[in-house]
């Protein structure tokens, strides 16, 4: 094969910023662990994606804003909202639910120079003409919906329903390889876990790469993404793994929380100084209307079943690293790894919602689950099992930021993430100490962590694509027509000089930076953010928050710095004009509690 760059990226599902034991956690991750303390590596702590998943896939694979890449919104949401739809009822132009053709995707860009390909979830569209191989991957292999079943279970059909409706189904299971759609009870690999097979995958299109020398892209650098489902619900992994964290959660969420800030600090991800912030602050026990009751509140049963689902979770974490590790040993033995660019990261903030709270379209959610699965204690994690682990788990692995997947707020935007590139990062590295701990902002090689290099450098997942195509050094087609069609250019920047330390900051503190989905709106500029979020989740007013020293988004000092306010606000309005945001209309807050596979 080619000396490289290759370039592997990694997407977990709803894994929250403390769930790697590199990022603080007691969970078991020792392939990423070690990942992240390679020579040629370092942990991201500012790394921002959107509050939810397509939009953030639709950003990684287009290197600009969610608006203009065609999922300003869901496409579950925007099937139900008409303000998303023109007056003969078509998706308007960025809210096209699928990953439009107004932007150059990467593997269509890299189509010339590299091997592409794809294993694992892609939600970016359902249909053989928006699917990955559509895209531009020369091999896919993927689920396209935005979750499904870990082991392909399907509840056995039932009766019609009475009022002769179609019945209800709950995302139903579709697979596709390159232009196929797949038979889920004929075609998928037996056994089946999600993490394992979309592993098997990737590394079936890697082999057939390396081994087969008369293929028409042999000897080309490769771009494989593996793109897990784990560990978004249903929460489900193998009994003997749940065991390994029998009992382990038995004190409940917020002695976790306490917990993961305490790994936290000692991982040198953050200052003492937020520690002692989260440490002082509350966690919000509600969710959409719903008052959550406080864990010695519950019942001993309730205690039991939110504690196996947590177990559960964990299960699933430490699965995925395992079956990723498979992938880090192969390219290890191939004598590859050091020539390839390798990028981890969580697509979102940790999954918080109730799901039996939310209003899914097509049927009655509880009524469904109750009548086709068994989420008895002894059966939570099974493959006819359906359990989710709610809000106040969630911010155990969000804090110290708040909240969690599907709110604005940093614990939904920001992600935990590894970046793998020995060219750049084995010789000279970030190192970015806390400027709240009175250090300078960033330090090459300064103070190496014994857990590996950490930079503190505010990212986005929009700045993967111009990194990757700035070390291919192949040029985005931008302005000039792609496959005979208008594109946009990039909203990203290219990483390589923060990593080959010729800067301290991948974005500067005068640039402006916006976020928003399902109504919630967010624009950053260097440490000040500025949040909108309307009733009843929040105020309906913008907030202003100095995130250098409050991280959780809990001091609002608008009444304060009203002229940092005001300049944000008017660099929102610029964003909003810019990406061409349509917000829902007023009173439609709960549109981010209609559809669970986020």
């Amino acid at each position: 094969m080619s000396p490289g760059p290759n370039f592997l990226i990694i997407i977990a599902d709803d894994l929250g910023f403390s769930d790697l034991s590199s990022f603080g956690s007691e969970i078991a991750t020792p392939n990423l662990d070690r990942l992240a303390a390679r020579q040629g590596s370092v942990r991201l702590t500012q790394f921002h994606t959107a509050s939810a998943c397509s939009p953030t896939r639709s950003m990684l694979l287009s290197g600009t804003d969610n608006h203009l890449a065609g999922l300003g919104q869901m496409a579950e949401t925007i099937r139900r909202e008409p303000v998303y739809l023109d007056e003969d009822g078509n998706n308007r132009p960025g809210y096209e639910g699928v990953l439009n053709n107004r932007v150059a995707a990467l593997p269509e860009i890299l189509a010339d120079t590299h091997h592409t390909w794809l294993a694992g979830k892609w939600h970016l569209g359902l249909t053989r003409d928006t699917s990955p191989h559509a895209r531009g991957f020369h091999r896919s292999w993927s689920l396209l919906p935005g979750a499904g079943n870990h082991y392909n279970y399907t509840p056995p059909p039932g009766p019609p329903p009475a009022d002769g409706k179609p019945r209800f189904q709950f995302i139903p299971p579709l697979y596709m390889e390159d232009d196929a759609v797949l038979d889920p009870d004929k075609d998928l690999p037996k056994p089946f876990y999600s993490s394992d097979v979309f592993v098997d995958q990737w590394l079936r299109f890697y082999t057939e790469h390396r081994d087969d020398t008369t293929h028409k892209h042999a000897g080309r650098p490769w771009c494989g993404l593996l793109t897990l489902t784990a560990p978004h619900w249903p929460l489900q992994a193998d009994p003997a793994d749940v065991e390994k964290y029998a009992g382990r959660y038995d004190a409940g969420p917020l002695a976790l929380r306490a917990e993961r800030l305490e790994g936290l600090h000692r991982a040198g991800l953050i200052p003492q100084s937020h520690l002692d912030s989260a440490r002082s602050s509350s966690v919000r026990f509600h969710f959409a209307d719903r008052e959550l009751a406080q864990w010695d509140a519950l019942s001993a049963d309730e205690r039991a079943k939110s504690s196996r689902a947590m177990e559960t979770y964990a299960a699933m974490v430490t699965r995925m690293d395992t079956a990723i590790g498979r992938v880090l040993d192969t390219l290890e033995r191939d004598g590859v790894m050091d020539n390839t660019f390798i990028f981890f990261a969580a697509d979102n903030g940790a999954e918080g919602a109730l799901l039996e709270a939310m209003p899914l379209t097509g049927g009655n959610f509880e009524k469904y689950i109750a009548e086709n699965y068994d989420n008895s204690l002894e059966n939570i994690g099974r493959p006819n099992s359906f359990v989710w682990y709610g809000p106040l788990w969630a911010q155990a692995a969000t804090a110290p930021a708040a909240q969690y997947k599907a709110w604005i707020t940093e614990g939904g935007i920001r992600c935990p993430a590894i970046l793998h590139y020995p060219p750049l990062l084995a010789s000279r590295a970030p190192f970015a100490l806390h400027p709240a701990d009175g250090a300078a902002t960033s330090t090459p090689d300064s103070h190496p962590h014994p857990q590996g290099r950490v930079s503190h450098a505010l990212t986005t997942v929009m700045d993967l694509l111009p990194t990757i195509l700035d070390l291919a050094r192949v040029p985005h087609p931008y302005p000039h027509p792609f496959h005979g069609r208008p594109i946009l250019p990039m909203r990203g920047l290219s990483l390589v000089p923060l990593l080959r330390g010729s800067t301290e900051e991948a974005h500067s503190a005068d640039e402006a930076i916006g976020w928003e989905l399902f109504g919630q709106q967010a624009i950053r500029r260097g440490r000040w953010k500025a949040v909108f979020i309307p009733k009843p989740s929040g105020p309906e007013r913008w907030q202003l928050f100095d995130l250098e020293r409050d991280p959780g988004e809990r001091e609002d000092l608008a009444e304060r710095e009203p002229e940092v306010l005001a300049r944000l606000v008017e660099d929102w309005t610029t964003y909003e004009s810019e990406v061409g945001v349509i917000l829902p209309r007023p009173g439609t807050d709960d549109l981010k509690f209609g559809y669970g596979p986020r």
